[in-house]
């Protein structure tokens, strides 16, 4: 039996968040250790980025989560800007 893939992808001009919802347990780790309160649960506890422009591309997220359900990229061809 094929396991259905439940990957949601959130992108922007820069960055690309990428959630595994059948590998989340919805512990909130990744929303806790994000410094720009990118992510937050959705109605099961699972992250859900609301301020995607916030996105630094630190990887806090994706590092801390203990069933690397999350994982974010920057996109191709874009260059992060200094200000």
């Amino acid at each position: 039996m094929k396991q259905k893939k439940s990957i949601k992808i959130y992108q922007n001009d820069s960055v690309k968040i990428s959630i595994r919802k059948e590998w989340c347990k919805a512990c909130g780790i990744c929303i806790e250790f994000c410094p720009k309160d990118v992510l937050v649960p959705d109605d099961n506890g699972i992250p859900k980025p609301v301020n995607i422009d916030a996105c630094i591309k630190c990887g806090l997220c994706e590092l801390r989560c203990p069933d690397f359900a999350i994982a974010v990229e920057g996109v191709e061809g874009v260059e992060d800007k200094d200000e």
